[in-house]
């Protein structure tokens, strides 16, 4: 396979800049959970994109921050961290137009490692495209980067030259992965970040982040996977919410995570998710190493 290219590329960027809607972009399917809201993504998640003459091993992170102190927040920067030391190419993305202090104190990470592509996120929101240009120079001066990429993670514009842009910087190398792999998690983590994508989308404005995930049952038979969720709340409070009137909102999210999973593992799903109270959970490190954040 002469001349083929293939290595790890890290995604990073503030929260809610769109970096999980973007591997997904690239992927050609939902293998990260995605929400209007920031920090949705908890633990690095591995996307694979094959084509004729690359492979692109893309590690989605957690949006980078330093307003939250607990454990989780910790073992989610470190997480960020990590990923930067360990890949070829970096991937920051930003929002066109908005840079902001979070956004600088991803920059700050950025000294000394691997070859940084910035994606410019969000140009589909531009209603002036004239005022792209002055801002690709600011981030020029600013970041020194060895490319810069407009995007719209959203429809997909700018996708192939952001994987183009990439390439050059991959390793000459045969595949790390099969073709038609598309992640390396699993469908238990798959389908835990799937139930807990529905309580970003259907709870109120803070309570998800109140909230975590566990599979406690995973199986298999015949071709159709029997799922038991266990969402977890930090307060006594927060159950009935998570719950809703009759357990609606309990069926809401089951329902749309059922079919969600449905869809990516191709195949019939019997899913049942119940509520348990489990204070300071956030800062248990044996809860966060079962959910993934470690």
């Amino acid at each position: 396979m002469t001349g083929h290219r293939s290595g790890y590329v890290a995604i990073i960027g503030r929260p809610n800049v769109g970096k999980s809607t973007l591997l997904n972009r690239l992927v050609g399917q939902k293998i990260s959970i995605t929400s209007r809201r920031p920090q949705t993504t908890r633990q690095r998640i591995i996307g694979i994109v094959t084509r004729p003459d690359a492979q692109y091993v893309f590690v989605d992170t957690p949006g980078f921050q330093n307003r939250h102190g607990t454990a989780m927040n910790r073992l989610m920067n470190r997480s960020v961290s990590r990923s930067i030391a360990d890949v070829n190419v970096i991937v920051w993305v930003v929002e066109a137009r908005h840079l902001n202090a979070e956004d600088k104190a991803v920059l700050t990470l950025l000294q000394d490692c691997a070859p940084v592509v910035i994606a410019v996120n969000k140009i589909d929101e531009l209603s002036n495209k004239n005022e792209l240009l002055p801002f690709m120079q600011e981030l020029e001066t600013l970041a020194h980067p060895a490319a810069i990429v407009p995007v719209s993670a959203k429809n997909g514009v700018g996708a192939d030259n952001l994987l183009e842009a990439i390439a050059g910087f991959l390793p000459q190398q045969e595949r790390l992965y099969a073709e038609d792999e598309i992640t390396t998690a699993s469908e238990r983590t798959l389908a835990a970040e799937l139930v807990r994508e529905k309580l970003f989308r259907l709870l109120g404005e803070e309570l998800p982040y109140s909230t975590a995930v566990e599979i406690e049952k995973f199986e298999v038979v015949d071709g159709l996977r029997r799922i038991n969720a266990c969402i977890l709340v930090d307060k006594s409070g927060q159950k009935g919410i998570v719950i809703g009137k009759g357990g609606e909102k309990l069926k809401q999210i089951g329902t749309q995570a059922r079919l969600d999973m449905e869809r990516l593992f191709g195949g019939k799903v019997f899913l049942e998710v119940w509520v348990k109270v489990k204070s300071g959970w956030a800062d248990d490190d044996a809860v966060l190493k079962r959910t993934g954040i470690e």
